[in-house]
């Protein structure tokens, strides 16, 4: 329940939406809020109309789910990629954090999670299937699994490799640069890089790590 009191409930709708955004609290709300109030009116048009284009026309990748303007990603359909290469991630801002690195120059799948049962988050409810049918196609050299090195993404990690191995395909894992339990996201640059360049044998990791 708000106790707060709005001299408007305009106001207080807005404050009520953008507190709705992560890390977003009531104060910061307002404050963004009462920000978009001193704006000219085009400026705040452009801002509202960017964010419903984004909603309403932004695409997945049909080939690898990454966020897109198109149906085919400009990654996926950049000729200069190299296409026998596919770096596994979990999430879209993972790819960001890969290209940023400007080490890797091989294509992307996202698989849009991690299985987590404790989410309530299964094998079948990531693209994991249409990961096996890009490899089961052919053309396809190596596979890196480049998931964040925590009790999720580990088990996500040995779940593809069984899904893949049948296939004939290099299966990888980025270096652990990467400290155990850190997300990719957060990973430094640099040390990301070298994660990637540094990438090892699955198989021989998870041996290892045992």
């Amino acid at each position: 329940m708000n106790d707060e009191q709005y001299p408007s409930q305009l106001l207080q709708n807005a404050v009520d939406e953008f507190s709705k955004l992560p890390g977003i609290g009531r104060k910061t709300a307002l404050r963004l809020v009462l920000n978009m109030l001193r704006r000219d009116k085009e400026d705040v048009s452009r801002f509202a109309n960017s964010v419903l284009r984004l909603r309403n026309e932004v695409r997945y990748c049909s080939v690898c789910h990454n966020i897109s303007d198109t149906e085919t990603c400009q990654i996926c359909s950049n000729p200069s990629r190299d296409g026998s290469i596919i770096c596994v991630v979990e999430t879209v801002k993972d790819v960001m954090s890969v290209e940023n690195t400007q080490q890797y120059r091989g294509l992307y799948h996202v698989l849009g999670g991690v299985i987590s049962p404790m989410d309530g988050i299964g094998p079948n409810d990531l693209e994991i299937e249409s990961l096996v049918k890009r490899v089961s196609e052919g053309g396809i050299n190596e596979v890196i699994l480049a998931l964040s090195p925590t009790m999720e993404g580990d088990t996500t990690n040995f779940f593809l490799f069984k899904k893949l191995s049948p296939l004939d395909v290099k299966i990888t894992t980025i270096a652990r640069g990467v400290a155990v339990g850190d997300e990719l996201q957060y990973a430094d640059e640099v040390t990301l890089g070298r994660s990637i360049m540094n990438r090892v044998d699955f198989a021989d990791s998870f041996r290892m790590d045992r």
